[in-house]
């Protein structure tokens, strides 16, 4: 039996290693084990920075969510393709305050890069009190219906999976 500690996040510990296999772009055995290897030794490297242990309460909203972003992320790749491609000088840049509902770090933190990783977003700071993220946005017409779009398909799937919200 293996002692507690030696695995300190186990849900990490896998999302690590296919991480590592999607980055090199290989199944050869030996990337296959180091991606193991380093999915395993991170989270265990890195666990006293980590200020409280993730709980996840709904996991199949985990996977919902997962299943979300990936679809944004592919939408909003063609979508900033073809502002780009297009013309430039018509994009709207803004930066918007969205409000926080979010208690957790690790939630706060996953919405926060999670908004870094669907192009067009980029979170850049957080307020001191932990009430509001500041977003740039590459191009919105309206950003009530941003702030509105990122609490509902993004902060209020992280509140029912890590605050049980």
């Amino acid at each position: 039996m293996m002692r507690p500690g030696w695995l300190p996040h186990p849900l990490l510990t896998p999302v690590l290693a296919v991480v590592w296999l999607l980055l090199v772009n290989s199944l050869a055995p030996g990337q296959i084990v180091l991606g193991m290897l380093l999915g395993w030794l991170i989270p265990l490297f890195t666990l006293r920075f980590w200020p409280e242990t993730a709980r996840i309460d709904k996991p199949l909203a985990l996977l919902r969510f997962i299943g979300v972003v990936l679809y944004d992320i592919v939408i909003a790749n063609l979508v900033v393709a073809r502002l780009i491609m297009g013309n430039p000088s018509r994009l709207q840049p803004v930066f918007v305050r969205v409000p926080l509902a979010l208690k957790s770090d690790l939630a706060i933190s996953l919405l926060a890069n999670t908004l870094c990783l669907t192009p067009g977003t980029v979170s850049s700071q957080l307020t001191p009190q932990r009430t509001h993220l500041l977003v740039h946005a590459l191009d919105t017409a309206d950003p009530a219906a941003l702030i509105a779009t990122i609490k509902r398909r993004y902060e209020a799937p992280l509140r029912e999976i890590f605050e049980g919200c």
